[in-house]
């Protein structure tokens, strides 16, 4: 199980770095945009220009500080501690699905067994977080029974 979770974190830390390289390719192509913007445009367009530009550029400034705070999280995961109440970090099986407590990566598939990597802040992670197994919880009208913890 050991082994399991380490998949999944270091799944969920490629996750954030691939993310990571895509906003900064982004923000580097709004970059060399507003640069192109400067040299070539005169007037009301090239003003119109330049702030669609600064807009998007500090919307993607906003998801690199969301990626900061992804990789802050995965950086608490502690993948040794053991716990019968899930937490950060806790591998928790239902009936229905399994679920990784860490960041809100969606869905992960390892050795055929799938697996969704939900935040704690999330809907469900709020309302697995402190229960145990055998535990039964409501989420989008069904109940669910928490079959193990790891």
């Amino acid at each position: 199980m050991m082994n399991i979770k380490t998949e999944l974190l270091e799944t969920c830390k490629k996750f954030v770095e691939n993310r990571f390289k895509t906003v900064q390719e982004i923000l580097l192509s709004f970059q060399n945009d507003l640069q192109s913007e400067t040299k070539s445009s005169a007037g009301d367009k090239h003003e119109t220009g330049r702030a669609m530009l600064q807009l998007e550029m500090e919307k993607t400034s906003q998801q690199l500080i969301g990626i900061k705070q992804m990789i802050s999280i995965l950086d608490k995961i502690d993948i040794s501690k053991k716990s019968k109440k899930i937490h950060l970090g806790s591998i928790v099986f239902t009936e229905k699905d399994s679920y990784f407590l860490s960041i809100s990566a969606g869905k992960i598939i390892l050795n055929n067994e799938v697996f969704y990597a939900i935040s704690t802040s999330s809907p469900i992670g709020k309302l697995l977080l402190g229960k145990q197994e055998n535990e039964q919880f409501l989420f989008n009208g069904n109940t669910l029974k928490i079959q193990k913890i790891v």
